[in-house]
């Protein structure tokens, strides 16, 4: 077995698949057992799925000695958020409210890779019921960020961007309701897509706010971030062949997104502008008032669904939920139904304002977080302090999910500093050829 295994791409572990120089068994044995030793593997992966993977990755063995290989994918392993049912397999969302939930079917998306052959190595650990984006999590575990273990590593989908980290998975399977997976992925160095919401069916995923609510990969590579997005919206695998910025239309949004910004990110931003520019891509700044009208409206948006989508449970139980993340679920108990419905009839007013501002440009990009991953100590140390720093961390990001689009983040030179592309909805395969572009230009 070769330990390089678990640096490299779930792409180039497919071609060793296909090539004969990697077997699937062997390949998904070695990350079972990575997470097994690792110092931190109970932090990150909440359960495993030893059997099922095995069982997977032996199918995926013999199709490929027959040359019947299901595709680039088949045979690579995969991790899961702890909010995709997993027939057999807890799934708890990590929440102690759902301890010892075991649906008896997979969701709809678990049941799509794995046809495709990727070996299911477990359930990584999440915020509560998603609803944060630092990865705090003291009701279960909360892992380990990228370079520091005290560190935060970003959620709500921690322990699927940490898996991919730390090399205890190729692949992640996460989830993007107001930054979920942007966030992990760019604390992590990651790429991390955010799809479109209603593109990707959520039949069988614990929801938040399903309006919001998308699913979306955790990779290495945006190849990697693209063969799994065409697996999970059971569509072709995009072309990034020969993908190029020269003469790319890029708008960096000054409008909410550059303020208060950690002098590392702001330097690592203006370091990626600069290099996507030299790139061929042709760079505006512009202020987009709209962005500032929807923050506003955020509060009872997500509140309102994610507590009217969870608030009976809740108050059954509520000594079993972690004080910050209950305050924010309780945010929603005040709203009117009617004050509700009128912020999503502005928000789409504001949705069709944004896209014909930016409908000549390719994308528009901001850092994908305004600040660096706080310490975990202190976050559960002082409640506010978590409250503060958790709308900080999300901000960026939910400018994507307010304005109802599609985005990708990227890692720069700068660690923990991602760059972040958003482009309008459904337009998937686009942004992954435009990222496969800006990838290679920010190296």
């Amino acid at each position: 077995m070769s330990r390089n295994w678990h640096s490299m791409s779930a792409a180039d572990l497919g071609r060793g698949i296909e090539g004969g120089s990697i077997c699937p068994v062997e390949l998904t044995e070695s990350f079972l057992e990575a997470a097994a030793d690792h110092p931190y593997g109970a932090q990150i992966y909440a359960r495993m799925m030893r059997q099922q993977a095995l069982d997977t990755a032996a199918a995926a063995r013999a199709r490929a000695k027959a040359g019947l290989r299901r595709g680039p994918l088949d045979g690579v392993p995969v991790s899961w958020k702890d909010l995709f049912d997993t027939a057999g397999v807890a799934t708890e969302a990590g929440s102690a409210l759902l301890k010892g939930r075991v649906p008896d079917r997979d969701a709809l998306v678990v049941e799509r890779l794995s046809m495709a052959g990727l070996a299911p190595l477990g359930k990584t650990h999440m915020t509560e019921l998603a609803f944060s984006g630092l990865g705090v999590n003291p009701v279960t575990a909360t892992p380990p960020g990228a370079y520091d273990p005290q560190a935060v590593p970003g959620g709500s989908s921690s322990g699927a961007a940490a898996s991919v980290r730390h090399g205890l998975a190729p692949l992640a399977v996460g989830s993007d309701t107001g930054g979920s997976v942007r966030v992990p992925a760019a604390w992590n160095d990651l790429v991390g897509l955010k799809t479109t919401a209603g593109r990707i069916p959520l039949t069988g995923v614990a929801p938040l706010a399903a309006r919001f609510d998308t699913i979306g990969p955790l990779a290495r590579t945006v190849e990697d971030a693209a063969l799994a997005f065409a697996l999970l919206d059971a569509s072709p695998a995009p072309d990034l062949r020969e993908a190029s910025l020269t003469g790319a239309r890029l708008m960096v949004l000054d409008t909410i997104a550059l303020d208060d910004l950690d002098p590392v990110i702001a330097a690592g931003f203006e370091r990626a502008v600069a290099r996507l520019a030299a790139a061929g891509a042709r760079i505006t700044r512009a202020a987009l008032p709209q962005v500032s009208e929807a923050m506003e409206l955020s509060g009872i948006l997500y509140t309102s669904e994610c507590y009217g989508t969870w608030g009976t449970l809740i108050e059954l139980y509520p000594e079993r939920m972690f004080p910050p993340v209950l305050d924010r679920f309780r945010a929603g108990r005040g709203h009117a139904a009617h004050d509700y419905i009128a912020a999503w009839q502005q928000l789409d007013t504001l949705r069709a304002a944004f896209a014909q501002a930016t409908a000549g440009y390719d994308a528009v990009i901001v850092p994908s977080t305004a600040n660096l991953p706080p310490k975990t100590t202190e976050l559960l140390a002082d409640h506010d302090y978590f409250t503060r720093e958790n709308l900080r961390t999300l901000r960026n990001a939910r400018i994507g999910n307010l304005m109802g689009l599609c985005g990708l983040t990227l890692p720069t030179t700068t660690p923990l500093a991602g760059v972040t592309l958003l482009a309008g909805p459904m337009q998937e395969t686009r942004l992954l050829r435009l990222g496969a572009a800006a990838e290679a230009a920010l190296g």
